[in-house]
């Protein structure tokens, strides 16, 4: 039998209720899935819908016996909300949308994602996706953080937010999609290979400096 953790099931402050959120792919929805979900809020007296800062939507307050019946319902993959893993992607609307943009965040974001989304790794790893130096995605305080600029993508990586927030240090620029996907590559399997179980990819670099992950992108 899955543990509750392993259904995508989040103790609420009351002890009692849990919550659920789907995966979005880079927070981009469609009427159908919206619909699915009100549907399935309503169906199980849902306490509440939230917006999470993962662009996923959060359905607050389940009942312990209606969490497996709301997942078949939903019929959508679970948001790797907990544990040791790539959470959610984030992503601006880069060239897509915005006018500012000066890459493509979504496409990006969503290969991103499609690609690293629930995989397991040593410790927590978060990444973003901004079309432009405003970062909206908050790139610079993500473990890689991907920034637009005109002449490509500038990576920095090693931000996080929390007890001990951090700013992401730059290790390459002027990257194209395809050399950007590449060093994420390189980038995600040293910290792998080398990163303390539970260990953040800005205490590693604290631990080893910057010079090995610079190394890793440049083969």
């Amino acid at each position: 039998m899955l543990k509750l953790g392993e259904k995508g099931a989040i103790i609420q402050k009351d002890k009692q209720t849990y919550a659920i959120a789907p995966h979005i792919p880079c927070g981009v929805v469609t009427p159908e899935m919206l619909r699915k979900i009100a549907d399935v809020a309503e169906k199980y007296d849902a306490q509440a819908l939230k917006l999470t800062g993962a662009t996923r939507i959060a359905i607050v307050g389940l009942k312990e016996e209606d969490i497996d019946a709301a997942w078949q319902d939903l019929q959508l993959e679970k948001g790797a909300a907990v544990g040791m893993c790539v959470r959610s992607v984030r992503a601006c609307p880069g060239t897509t949308f915005c006018r500012l943009g000066k890459q493509d965040a979504l496409g990006m974001g969503l290969k991103l994602d499609k690609q690293y989304h629930a995989m397991e790794l040593p410790g927590k790893f978060k990444m973003a996706v901004s079309g432009c130096k405003l970062s909206c995605a908050e790139s610079w305080v993500r473990d890689i953080g991907l920034i637009g600029e005109d002449k490509g993508w500038l990576i920095v990586i090693g931000g996080n937010v929390g007890l001990r927030p951090r700013i992401a240090q730059q290790v390459a620029d002027g990257l194209s999609t395809e050399q950007a996907m590449d060093a994420c590559q390189r980038i995600v399997d040293y910290y792998k290979e080398n990163a303390k179980t539970g260990e953040r990819l800005g205490k590693m670099i604290e631990r080893l400096g910057l010079e090995p992950f610079e190394q890793a992108i440049q083969g």
